[in-house]
């Protein structure tokens, strides 16, 4: 039974309109499982708001599938288990996050400032991460916020998110939110992307380690599970929300490659973003792009081979492999492999666009009677590199016969679950 499922962070459905060859007498039964909620219509182009900045605050009552291990209780947010962590960073102490419900702006902006009303005790700490939401439906990366101080986003955007996260010291008293205010405005010309935009998505060769820790929690929330398909990165900055794939990469092995959703952070550090320009990087700037933090530390005794926390590093390790993915990329032992960054840079010969609904098959061909190569956990950015007519496709009142060439997974996704108003994708050749 197809299900709607609706997560705080998330848009209310809208409807969309597919246009579509004829339908034949018998509806194609649709073997994509799937319910989800779809992205808010982009604003008219041209409106425009005539104040010069937008302030909300998110409600910090309702937590929900996104969030893990917060409560709100008298009044404000706090950790609610002080001794769970996130499964890869091994650390003792509390710790809980809450994404906050996005917020539609009245005008295209690209600077966010945040006040934060908390009280944080000695051993505990409090982080606010923004991000923004394009007009075409993809995400910025999370950037910290300072309260008081306002942070750019690498493009101009129509919806603002925010995400908390807390720590404390494992039998610790526990920091407490009692309000966030964001402010978001624009700093009068879109900032410059990092890269042309005809560039590739970032690759680098790192040291994979196998993850394991099958029943512990993520950082997003998700439950490991024997054979689990996903990667561990040592940055909040490209945390994809539980059952989303929001942030994915494409691990390549002795034996295959494959997509896989970044569902936890580590290994060994947490502010390491080393998919980045070094300019751009949260830490360790003076490291080049896509040299790992512990890889330096390990190989060269940068920061006297110590990670962020002051522990010993005793391997190179750049990511962490579920044990699905560790496996099925073709490693017995931990080894080297090559990452590509799904969400960097332009895409090369592709166009990004969101999806939605969960569980949505890749196909091996534009037909859901061929082998399915891959699945799509919830709303995810993809890589589209072309579009054929293949089968007739009907769901929910809709239909639609074009379906998308997805080269990061090596199949056919139908039109229908990506997240535009257009049946033909614009702007996307035919194969």
């Amino acid at each position: 039974m197809l299900t709607p499922s609706t997560r705080r962070g998330s848009s209310a459905a809208r409807r969309r309109t597919r246009s579509s060859r004829a339908l034949s007498g018998t509806a194609c039964l649709l073997a994509l499982a799937l319910a989800g909620s779809a992205l808010a219509t982009a604003p008219a182009a041209g409106a425009a708001s005539a104040s010069t900045s937008d302030s909300w605050r998110p409600d910090l009552t309702r937590t929900g599938a996104d969030d893990v291990n917060v409560e709100y209780a008298a009044g404000a947010l706090r950790v609610r288990d002080g001794s769970v962590s996130p499964a890869s960073l091994g650390r003792d102490g509390g710790y809980a996050s809450a994404v906050l419900e996005a917020h539609r702006v009245d005008r295209p902006v690209n600077r966010v400032t945040v006040d934060l009303d908390a009280t944080v005790p000695e051993a505990a700490s409090v982080e606010v991460d923004v991000r923004g939401r394009t007009a075409g439906g993809t995400w910025t990366e999370w950037r910290q916020a300072v309260s008081g101080t306002a942070v750019e986003l690498p493009r101009d955007v129509v919806d603002v998110q925010a995400r908390l996260t807390l720590w404390n010291a494992e039998g610790g008293a526990t920091a407490v939110v009692r309000a966030l205010t964001l402010t978001a405005d624009d700093t009068g010309s879109t900032p410059a992307e990092p890269t042309p935009k005809a560039a590739a998505a970032f690759s680098a060769r790192v040291y994979a380690t196998r993850e394991g820790l099958v029943g512990h929690t993520t950082a997003n929330g998700h439950v490991i599970r024997e054979n689990d398909h996903f990667v561990a990165l040592p940055s909040r900055r490209a945390l994809s929300p539980k059952d989303s794939g929001q942030y994915s990469v494409q691990v390549c092995g002795p034996a295959r490659c494959e997509t896989a959703p970044v569902w936890d952070v580590g290994p060994w550090n947490t502010h390491d973003d080393h998919w980045n320009p070094s300019a751009q990087r949260e830490q360790w700037k003076d490291l080049p792009r896509g040299l790992p933090q512990a890889q330096a530390a390990y190989e060269n005794g940068y920061n006297g081979g110590r990670d962020e926390f002051g522990r010993q590093v005793a391997n190179p390790a750049g990511i962490d492999l579920a044990d699905g993915t560790f496996y099925n990329v073709g490693l017995d032992d931990n080894g080297w492999v090559t990452v590509t960054y799904l969400w960097t840079d332009g895409g090369g010969d592709t166009t990004s666009f969101p999806t939605w609904g969960t569980d949505v098959s890749v196909r091996q061909q534009a037909t859901t009677t061929s082998t399915r190569v891959a699945s799509l956990p919830g709303p995810t950015t993809v890589r589209v590199r072309c579009q054929v007519h293949g089968q007739l496709v009907n769901y929910a009142g809709y239909s639609n016969d074009g379906w998308s060439y997805l080269p990061d997974y090596g199949g056919y996704v139908s039109n229908i679950f990506i997240d535009v108003a257009e049946s033909w994708l614009p702007g996307v050749p035919t194969c």
